[in-house]
């Protein structure tokens, strides 16, 4: 396999270096980069917490945490070895002004690319950006790198922008969405533009309707303290599933530099037609598990989980439409939950039927309309839904087949990670997989008066364990003549 090209040396501080998202995905994403030469031999990742380790010590950690999140096959030895070195550990208490000492110490005289990764709460956001400044850890080369969720409401949104940007210049600024890291949503974008079958017909007189789906069988377990604040809306909807729309809609961008691609995405966003009143009452469904069975064991509900009753969300699903020339009449079929039947992330782009049957002794019903499904996970891939003459000499019988492109089967290869390639995007100084101010702040006023509705209308329409969510959803999409994309997991 052809070598991969060096990012350049940098520093990359990880505050929350001790938690979950540092452990499960960060410090694997680098390592797998490392392996595979990305990373120049004086690059370093520096942890920040409060954990109180020594250098030895959370090495030692990362270690014994490699071996449980590292994908099958990874574990090379000598590899881990090097990258241990890279390793440092400083203990801070970002409250203190006087606790910033070891980090300057440490990356003060390093002239070169700096990552800050915010891997914390986001109340945390402004208070570590301010003491950076304020010891003088602030350069043009350095970047942070902002973790969903950015607030809880547009408020929210703009003070954390407000205090971050206080501190770094909007191009210094990723707010990260792993899901636009994904093998299957980059290659959205190559589908559509690269492609002269697709482009002509993606607009409102081929297409019917599309489904954005990301379905769980996880539930919350110990996130339920910080899910029961959150929910599915602010938790998926926001972020991920309205960038996917974004990128499913909007219009060719000019290229794929800076700012091009994004400033497609915000045009769409601006122009969802919003959901207020009454119209979210037709137009959403929220949902909440309870006790059921998952692959065949028995789980709990989420008001067990968290030990308390509760009217947060775990599941929505939402109709959204784009007002404009391009997707006029055209639903957008949005739907996420926990506990749910099956795991699947994909978005499902369904044609219209041919205008007219040249098949007189064949029924309609029989010319199913094409159908583009891409995967996201968990089997990343695009499959095109087609009508086909069956083999024989018996007459005409026709059958709907797919044109299948596994990633996995046709590229021999693993497919990166999505944090790994976000992360040397940021080390690049790359922007444009990751979310800007305007759009982080637009994604909440359109999702704001739907929160606003619903503390109105009373408590989540419940689900069992193991379902496709509540049955309000199926007919959210049938008293439209749909239905949701279910057979990939048939």
């Amino acid at each position: 396999m052809q070598a991969l090209p060096q990012v350049a040396s940098c520093d990359i501080v990880v505050f929350g270096g001790t938690g979950d998202l540092a452990m499960r995905k960060l410090l694997p994403a680098l390592y797998l980069r490392d392996r595979d030469g990305q990373l120049t031999a004086d690059s370093r990742i520096i942890a920040v917490s409060r954990a109180g380790l020594d250098d030895a010590g959370y090495r030692d950690k990362t270690a014994a945490e490699l071996i449980g999140f590292l994908p099958e096959g990874s574990y090379d030895a000598a590899a881990v070895d090097r990258f241990l070195e890279r390793l440092h550990h400083v203990t801070i208490d970002v409250a203190e002004p006087s606790a910033w000492h070891d980090l300057c110490a440490l990356v003060a005289p390093a002239a070169r690319v700096r990552v800050y990764y915010l891997a914390c709460a986001p109340r945390l956001f402004g208070p570590i950006c301010s003491g950076l400044k304020a010891n003088d850890l602030v350069s043009s080369a350095c970047r942070v790198v902002l973790e969903k969720p950015i607030g809880h409401d547009i408020e929210s949104a703009r003070q954390i922008n407000d205090e971050v940007g206080s501190v770094f210049a909007e191009e210094q600024i990723f707010r990260i969405d792993h899901y636009l890291g994904k093998e299957t949503v980059q290659n959205l974008l190559v589908l559509r533009f690269a492609n002269a079958l697709f482009e002509p017909r993606w607009n409102s007189r081929a297409i019917d309707h599309v489904q954005i789906t990301v379905s769980e069988t996880v539930g919350v377990g110990g996130r339920a303290g910080y899910y029961d604040g959150s929910g599915a809306l602010r938790d998926m909807v926001q972020n991920h599933l309205l960038q996917l729309l974004c990128l499913v809609a909007m219009e060719p961008p000019t290229s794929l530099d800076r700012e091009a691609v994004r400033d497609e995405k915000l045009k769409v966003l601006r122009a969802l037609r919003p959901l207020t009143g009454r119209e979210v009452e037709r137009s959403t469904v929220r949902g909440q598990y309870t006790a059921g069975l998952v692959d065949g064991k028995a789980v709990p509900g989420y008001a067990d989980e968290l030990d308390a009753p509760s009217d947060t969300e775990t599941f929505v699903a939402l109709k959204a439409e784009v007002q404009n020339w391009r997707w006029a009449g055209v639903p957008f079929y949005l739907r996420t939950g926990k506990r749910l039947g099956h795991r699947a992330s994909e978005i499902v782009v369904q044609f219209r039927p041919v205008p007219h049957s040249v098949f007189p002794d064949i029924p309609d019903a029989a010319i199913a309309p094409n159908r583009l499904v891409l995967r996201l996970q968990p089997d990343e891939g695009v499959r095109l839904h087609m009508v086909t003459k069956e083999p024989g000499a018996g007459g005409l019988r026709l059958r709907q087949v797919p044109l299948n492109l596994s990633f996995a089967e046709t590229f021999k290869e693993r497919v990166p990670e999505a944090y790994e390639r976000l992360l040397l995007d940021v080390v690049r100084g790359n922007p444009t997989l990751f979310m800007r101010r305007d759009e982080v702040e637009a994604a909440w006023a359109w999702i704001e008066p739907i929160l606003d509705a619903w503390r109105e209308s009373g408590s989540p329409k419940r689900y069992p364990a193991g379902t496709n969510g509540p049955t309000a959803a199926t007919s959210l999409i049938e008293r439209d003549g749909r239905d949701w994309h279910e057979e990939e997991h048939a």
